[in-house]
């Protein structure tokens, strides 16, 4: 039996959820009905045009929004803000990954305008009340209910175009949101649980993309992964992992799945000890209870995603401004007190690339050595 601790606060998000495949057209005609929308300002990165407008066919759109970039710079953001005025948009629909939400959620944020999101990758922002917005290198985010979209249409059709590397780097941010849940400031047994299910669709069905990036079943199962996780880090909030992505995306403009599948198994290496339930429910997600962290390196061993932050674009020379970013806003609920040194250190690992390792609780000092 289950131990639920007493009291819980759990808050839940009302969204109408579609999965389905190689009905998209249908479902988005649905949903915008559903809505009752005639004025349709659709959000699309250009390399997506094509696929929206093919997807939009049915539906009344007065103009598409093609400006996305990662991060929503401020720009963006008023650059989209804009044109939902311009047009007198009374829906806002997104298709693509998470920076085009993300564009979306900047003009529902001020509008109040609802969104109905058609994701193209695994972000999971399509699933949160999550917002961010970039300015002179700092990346803000906040809660706001206004931003949830209010339709998500799934499609696991839509992903067989998607490149293998960007297929595991989403899918491992997909996966982020999950294990996050298990430590972050609101951690619960219901997010818990449903981070459970979702690493374990996740863990399961990503290496088969890998295998054969055609596979239909696949790719459904990752989406429902992705949902869970992203409901679930809706309901326990950011926790470290997140908060250092955050943070260093925004400062350098890193790739922003593959900065997740990056730095998530050194954040794991660091909590893991102390916290003794996120290592249960990793052992649980991927059926090995002894050894939950070398499973999860066994699974990036399967996948091979980006392994360093070199890699990405960061330069050695800024480590220790990135880690000052970072600490001032690392968690307070975090399980381990989390030091500078501990941080620098974390973040020469995943610079280089150095093999992910789990700290004991009674770890000696976590100062970078000289090399």
């Amino acid at each position: 039996m289950t131990f639920v601790p007493s009291p819980v606060v759990y808050e839940s998000w009302g969204q109408r959820v579609v999965f389905g495949s190689g009905t998209v057209r249908k479902d988005v005609a649905a949903a915008v009905a559903g809505l009752g929308a005639s004025r349709v300002l659709v959000i699309a990165a250009d390399g997506e045009r094509a696929l929206a407008e093919d997807i939009c066919k049915e539906i009344p759109v007065v103009a598409v929004f093609g400006g996305v970039r990662p991060h929503v710079p401020a720009e963006v953001a008023r650059a989209v803000r804009a044109a939902a005025e311009e047009h007198a948009a009374d829906l806002l629909l997104s298709v693509g990954g998470g920076s085009t939400t993300g564009t979306a959620k900047a003009a529902a944020l001020t509008s109040g305008l609802p969104i109905l999101a058609v994701p193209t990758t695994y972000a999971g922002s399509e699933a949160t009340p999550v917002w961010g917005l970039t300015e002179d290198g700092n990346k803000r985010t906040g809660v706001d209910p206004k931003v949830l979209p209010r339709v998500v249409v799934y499609d696991a059709t839509l992903m067989l175009s998607l490149p293998t590397r960007l297929s595991v780097t989403s899918g491992l941010n997909a996966l982020a949101h999950c294990v996050d849940a298990w430590w972050a400031p609101r951690h619960n047994p219901i997010s818990s649980a449903l981070a459970v299910e979702g690493v374990r669709s996740l863990a399961s069905s990503l290496p088969r993309i890998v295998a054969d990036g055609q596979d239909v079943a696949a790719r459904r199962e990752i989406l429902f992964g992705t949902y869970l996780g992203a409901v679930a880090f809706a309901g326990a909030g950011s926790g470290l992992h997140h908060k250092v992505c955050h943070v260093l995306g925004g400062a350098y403009d890193l790739e922003h799945a593959a900065l997740h599948s990056v730095v998530l198994p050194h954040v794991v290496g660091l909590n893991l000890a102390a916290a003794p339930e996120a290592a249960r429910h990793l052992g649980a997600a991927l059926d090995e209870r002894t050894d939950p962290f070398g499973a999860l390196l066994d699974l990036y061993a399967q996948l091979q995603p980006p392994s360093s932050l070199r890699e990405l674009g960061l330069v050695e020379e800024e480590l220790d401004r990135a880690t000052d970013l970072v600490m001032a806003h690392v968690p307070d609920s975090n399980p381990r007190p989390v030091t500078r040194d501990a941080m620098r250190a974390l973040l020469g690992r995943a610079y280089r690339g150095d093999t992910p390792v789990p700290l004991p609780l009674t770890a000696p000092s976590t100062k970078e050595q000289p090399r």
